[in-house]
């Protein structure tokens, strides 16, 4: 029979063949076990908005009484959230999470594991997995968090190029998340070699990038700066033409900058020239302005001379000298005319400091004087306020004395009105008492009388 399959069909056939019924049933055998599915594709979400992590089992599978985990391998400790019996273990997650991540509790049991993250940051970016232990199936979702603060690029010029007859035009643009990158590009969207990249990273976490370039002559001058962020999608571009008169300024203005630069040279070598015929005209002034006494010093000292000649030498000498001291007389004048003036203005400036002391002590002395007179009146014033408080105390003993009186005169009236009303009371009742003593005076006799 095989042998009969072999003449009907190819071998390559029957290979194939083979291979599809193994597929049918391998796919069998799946179809019996849940599986979690992901997104195939990174989410993007803006920073401060709330974004879902989908993951769901297929089919359809009751997950609510199971152990379900989110976890992120770069974080310590690595769990998102944690939840058992529907139940969430707030101990487990880490800190920068709390408050922040929730599963939807009542679609669990349809197998809908998707986790919200509320007011996503810059920091959680990252891969994140979805794992149930029971099943042993697992997922990944990749987020990317984006910011909407990016800045269009500015470019600005930096400099000349001076080597390459060129502009060094720099490009600029803040406010990204991720990095990005920075490219220059020609007017036919060819890309420029330019510099590296420089990039900044802020307090906030926002990335800055900036870049320069050296723009040559051509035919067209169409510069265009873009940086872009290829995760998000994210793209900021800015165009800029550079003229072919701004060209010819700068190879004018290079010949005038040579030319400038020359004649700075020379003028600085003139200077240098003039300084040094300055200086050596001081030097032969000085040295003609020496004393006679030294030359003649140094020529006794050559030659020896006989003793005519010593004598003339002498004389001469000595009218030299003459001559010399009354030179040199206004300098020493002049010496002495210095000093004084300097003596003077010490003299000037103490008495000035006298005279500031002066001041400071008199006005000291008066504010002194002021307080002084300030406290006496203070004590003044006591003294007036303690004469009227003394004057006040005999008015109310006097007022008090005066009330004294008659009421001593009341108390002494009432006395005796209450006294004339007791013996009155008494007088009454007397001739009751007497009765009453008679008869008990009576009935005591009686007795003794029978007995």
């Amino acid at each position: 029979m095989v042998h009969q399959l072999n003449g009907l069909f190819p071998q390559s056939l029957l290979k194939a063949f083979s291979v599809l019924i193994f597929i049918i049933l391998l796919k069998d055998v799946c179809n019996g076990q849940p599986q979690l599915i992901g997104p195939s594709q990174a989410l993007v979400a803006r920073a401060g908005d709330d974004v879902i992590l989908p993951c769901h089992v297929e089919p359809a599978y009751d997950v609510s009484t199971m152990t379900l985990e989110w976890t992120r391998s770069s974080l310590e400790p690595r769990f998102v959230y944690v939840s058992r019996a529907s139940q969430e273990l707030e101990k487990l997650k880490n800190p920068s999470f709390k408050g922040r991540t929730s599963l939807f509790v009542d679609e669990l049991k349809y197998g809908n594991i998707s986790l919200k993250i509320s007011k996503v940051k810059f920091n959680d970016t990252g891969t994140y997995k979805c794992y149930v232990p029971v099943l042993e199936k697992e997922a990944f979702v990749k987020l990317v968090v984006a910011s909407d603060a990016a800045t269009s690029p500015v470019i600005s010029l930096s400099g000349i190029d001076k080597n390459r007859g060129g502009v060094v035009l720099q490009c600029e643009s803040a406010g990204w998340y991720p990095e990005p990158e920075l490219l220059w590009l020609d007017g036919e969207g060819n890309l420029l070699s330019a510099g590296p990249t420089e990039t900044l990273r802020g307090p906030d976490d926002l990335y800055t990038v900036s870049s320069r370039v050296t723009v040559e002559k051509r035919d067209s001058n169409n510069i265009t700066c873009r940086v872009q962020q290829r995760n998000t999608n994210q793209s900021r571009e800015t165009h800029m033409h550079v003229s072919e008169d701004f060209f010819e300024i700068l190879s004018s203005s290079s010949s005038l900058i040579i030319g400038l630069a020359v004649s700075l040279a020379l003028c600085i070598m003139l200077l240098i020239l003039s300084a040094a015929v300055l200086l050596l005209r001081k030097r032969k002034h000085m040295k003609n302005n020496r004393r006679p006494e030294d030359q003649t010093d140094s020529g006794d000292a050559e030659v020896p001379l006989k003793k005519p000649e010593r004598t003339q030498l002498n004389m001469s000498s000595s009218s030299i000298k003459t001559k010399n001291q009354t030179s040199y007389f206004p300098l020493t004048s002049r010496r002495k005319l210095e000093e004084e003036q300097q003596r003077r203005e010490e003299a000037e400036n103490k008495l000035q400091n006298i005279q500031e002391k002066m001041i400071k002590s008199e006005i000291e002395k008066n504010e002194f004087i002021q307080k002084l007179m300030e406290t006496f009146l203070t004590l003044d014033s006591k003294s007036e306020k303690k004469t009227e408080i003394r004057k006040k105390l005999n008015e109310v003993k006097e007022a008090a004395e005066k009330l004294k009186n008659p009421l001593e005169s009341k108390n002494q009236q009432t006395i005796n009105s209450e006294t004339d009303e007791f013996i009155q009371k008494l007088m009454q009742k007397f001739p009751t008492m007497v009765s009453k003593l008679s008869e008990s005076i009576t009935q005591q006799i009686g007795v003794d009388g029978s007995v």
